[in-house]
């Protein structure tokens, strides 16, 4: 086990919490395998009735995956522990998913990346004043995964294609009114809701009503008719010249914003929600993404990506593809294609 995850039970629920606080609670393998490990052990236990996700100190509920371990992979072993990192996660992912006792995720600060993928399968996802949510993969060469194709797809009026696209960050009162949290609480009711749950989980949702509040106004909300609009097409070049051809201070911005990200990961992101859509299972999703995932990672833009926004912290990747033109459909199709049967991703 792992002292990376704290794992308990109190009262009637089973507690996971997260203790990386330096590196903003990011998923190890080893913390994966331990959080699976305890999901499995609860699943069976009469004791256990529900599942509280949180962390331990600090400002982020989870900021994402192993990166330094991802690129090290690509840099250095053809990928190969980087694609079991990510099979075992999506694995944890998946249980989630189809977890038959109810989870509760305190998303209650940074929350990206591979933390978007254990706080959206939970039941009930609390967001709060110190929540950052975002799926920023654009920005270094990734691809927004974790079960990001199944949950963005499913956000209404091409919210998850923008958020997918631009990486953009969304506080606890835009989590809320976008869906992608059920709750709003203050941070300083969280203790009372956690242990009412350890006490009641029969009771989880009355009492996360009870100790919500009303959120700010969703600054998000002003934009959704822009987004909407201009992020209606699954072709990334529709979406560039839609922003072109807007001279409003907003589009320009995020016309902006999509020029720094990776050509090769907006055109990814974009087939990989419109295919998700049309997929009957998360586990069908999830072996899409495993497939995207062996083949991205150890393509020029992951390596430079990171290089760029978390080693050097230049914010100058050299992309490659350089251009939407030049992430021509056989790449993409290539990025897409089955693997090998013994390679394909399955659930635990």
């Amino acid at each position: 086990m792992t002292d990376e995850v704290h794992i308990h039970t109190h009262g009637r629920a089973g507690h996971l919490s997260l203790n990386r606080p330096k590196a903003l609670h990011s998923l190890t393998l080893d913390m994966c395998h331990a959080m699976s490990a305890a999901l499995t052990g609860w699943a069976s236990d009469d004791a256990v009735e529900a599942v509280i996700l949180d962390h331990a100190e600090g400002r982020g509920f989870c900021a994402g995956g192993d990166i330094n371990l991802l690129r090290n992979s690509a840099l250095n072993d053809g990928g190969a522990s980087g694609r079991a990192f990510f099979h075992d996660e999506y694995q944890l992912n998946h249980q989630m998913m189809t977890y038959d006792k109810p989870i509760v995720a305190f998303m209650d600060g940074i929350t990206m990346g591979g933390g978007v993928g254990i706080a959206m399968p939970c039941r009930f996802r609390v967001a709060t004043e110190n929540t950052r949510f975002a799926m920023p993969e654009t920005g270094i060469g990734l691809f927004p995964d974790v079960g990001g194709g199944w949950h963005l797809s499913r956000l209404a009026g091409r919210m998850g294609q923008f958020l997918a696209l631009t990486g953009a960050r969304l506080d606890g009162a835009e989590c809320l009114w976008a869906g992608i949290a059920t709750h709003y609480l203050p941070t300083e009711k969280l203790a009372e809701a956690k242990a009412r749950i350890a006490e009641h989980p029969d009771r989880i949702a009355g009492i996360l009503s009870e100790l919500s509040i009303t959120p700010p106004p969703a600054r998000i909300e002003g934009n959704a008719d822009l987004i909407a609009k201009h992020f209606a097409s699954d072709r990334y070049e529709d979406i560039l010249e839609n922003l072109e051809a807007d001279d409003g201070e907003w589009a320009a911005k995020e016309l902006a914003t999509l020029r720094t990200k990776s050509p090769q990961t907006c055109k990814v992101a974009l087939r990989q929600l419109a295919e998700s859509q049309n997929l009957d299972s998360f586990a069908d999703n999830m072996v899409m993404e495993y497939r995207i995932a062996s083949r991205v990672l150890t393509r020029p833009d992951f390596a430079e990506g990171v290089r760029a926004v978390i080693v050097d912290k230049t914010h100058d990747p050299k992309w490659d593809p350089a251009t939407p033109e030049g992430v021509s459909e056989e790449l993409l199709d290539s990025i897409f294609a089955p693997l090998p049967a013994d390679e394909e991703w399955k659930p635990l």
